[in-house]
């Protein structure tokens, strides 16, 4: 048997931060340092850690149920993680003695979810080992990403194909993984919301003309699922040895190797979206969506980040209090 559902959900409602687009300087409008002291590594507003507490509610009841954990190493996602895997992974727990994957494929590359092209580097994430110090006992750290995106950004093709390739290597490894139950049935990934997007995306197969369509939703604490179509095998996933074609290489981390994932394909055989950010668990439901709205590239345009253009919402006040009681 192989994978059969892959679960994705959104990082909860998240503290804030600003950019300056000439010299790339990223500031937290928070007076407190953020956990890993990266100003674009905020934690969750306490309002996101409700969130995420709902969230995992309905984690803990999914069917089929989770298996495998993987996640952007952004620390607003593994938080909002921690309330379900201190569960899931405790001693009588469901998947007692497994830990979260921590890849940096399925994370974002601008600064409110999607990092565009820029001459400046963009923050990386913290370290897998400082993220142990703050996640202990629930990272699993001798996990190695499939890739680990530029610091300069990326379009969004890129990014769509940087996704798809991460996402079919992950697919061919946990459809080759065998355990004590049998293989695993089911996969959960935490993302951002310009990656959950592009997940959908990639696993359907369905890219639209419109970048900016609304097709796949990604509130925050969204849940959305996809199972595998009848008869679908990892049949587009790149080829095991290291040839140029097939394999990324952090020597060229721009070079993201192609799948052939569009006009319905879909990587690993192909998906169908069954749940489409599902957000009826949630107290106060749908909130704060986001799509793409233009390629949001510093290169060309200084003003690239604009929550209100891609939200329909201003930006949050810089008080935290206030961020999460405008909710």
């Amino acid at each position: 048997m192989v994978l059969e559902t892959i679960y994705v959900v959104r990082h909860g409602f998240r503290m804030n931060w600003v950019v300056d687009p000439n010299t790339g300087e990223y500031k937290s409008t928070i007076l407190a340092s953020t956990p890993t002291g990266i100003p674009s590594d905020p934690a969750l507003a306490s309002y996101g850690e409700q969130q995420a507490a709902q969230l995992a509610g309905k984690l803990l009841t999914l069917d089929p149920p989770i298996d495998v954990i993987y996640s952007s190493p952004f620390y607003r996602c593994l938080q909002t993680l921690k309330p379900a895997a201190e569960q899931l992974f405790a001693p009588d727990g469901r998947l007692s003695g497994k830990k979260i994957r921590v890849e940096n494929g399925l994370g974002v590359l601008t600064p409110s979810e999607f990092y565009g092209l820029a001459r400046f580097d963009h923050p990386s994430p913290a370290p897998l080992a400082e993220l142990q110090t703050h996640f202990p006992s629930q990272l699993d750290g001798g996990y190695a990403p499939v890739l680990i995106p530029s610091t300069n950004g990326e379009s969004i093709p890129d990014l769509h194909d940087r996704i798809a390739y991460t996402l079919s290597r992950v697919i061919a490894a946990v459809d080759a993984e065998e355990g004590p139950d049998g293989p695993p049935r089911a996969l959960l990934i935490c993302t951002h919301a310009a990656s959950m997007i592009a997940i959908g995306r990639a696993l359907t197969g369905r890219m639209p003309p419109d970048d900016g369509e609304e097709d796949f939703k990604c509130f925050t604490c969204a849940l959305s699922r996809f199972d595998r179509r009848p008869g679908a095998a990892a049949a587009d996933a790149p080829p095991a040895d290291d040839d140029e074609a097939g394999e990324w290489s952090s020597e060229r981390p721009h070079d993201i190797p192609r799948v052939n994932w569009r006009e319905g394909r879909g990587v690993g055989g192909g998906w169908s979206c069954v749940l489409n950010g599902d957000c009826s668990f949630l107290t106060n439901g749908e909130e704060r969506g986001w799509k793409f709205s233009g390629d949001e590239a510093f290169l060309t345009d200084p003003n690239a980040f604009n929550d209100k253009l891609n939200t329909g919402e201003p930006i949050p006040p810089t008080s935290a209090a206030a961020d999460a009681s405008k909710l």
